[in-house]
């Protein structure tokens, strides 16, 4: 992830997440040009408190992959647009993980950003009753934030 309109479809997700009452980061960091990055904020991220990892990537897409390679935590991929038309690229990038490195993928964009958030929000509510009384609000706004 890295121009200003993938930063703007992954602040969607940030806003469904904190809506949620998920406290949340957006890191700007990629498998390709940064990846020592990557591997020290995967290796770290669950004793840094994280519980789950969403990846935004267009293009060739790794960083979704390379973040499930260094964590034990729920990844999910959002595909970005960027290279093929309606980042379809992406898509596939993100959805041909080999086995054992899984990597749940969303939708492209927007919408793949938004069901990363409910998505984090449907895991954390397995066992935190305050957020499942948030998605239990969301079902009844008939999935409106």
């Amino acid at each position: 992830m890295g121009s200003k309109t993938d930063e703007a479809v992954m602040q969607e997700g940030s806003n469904w997440l904190s809506w949620f009452g998920i406290e949340n980061e957006m890191i700007v960091a990629s498998a390709h040009r940064n990846p020592d990055q990557v591997r020290e904020l995967m290796v770290n991220a669950q004793a840094n408190g994280f519980g789950a990892v969403i990846a935004a990537a267009g293009m060739a897409a790794a960083l979704p992959g390379v973040c499930s390679a260094y964590t034990s935590l729920p990844v999910l991929g959002v595909p970005l647009d960027g290279g093929l038309p309606g980042g379809i690229d992406a898509l596939y990038s993100i959805v041909q993980m080999p086995a054992g490195l899984p990597v749940g993928t969303l939708a492209v964009g927007k919408a793949g950003a938004r069901n990363a958030a409910v998505l984090c929000a449907r895991i954390f509510a397995l066992s935190n009753p305050t957020i499942a009384s948030k998605l239990e609000e969301f079902k009844a706004k008939g999935y409106r934030i």
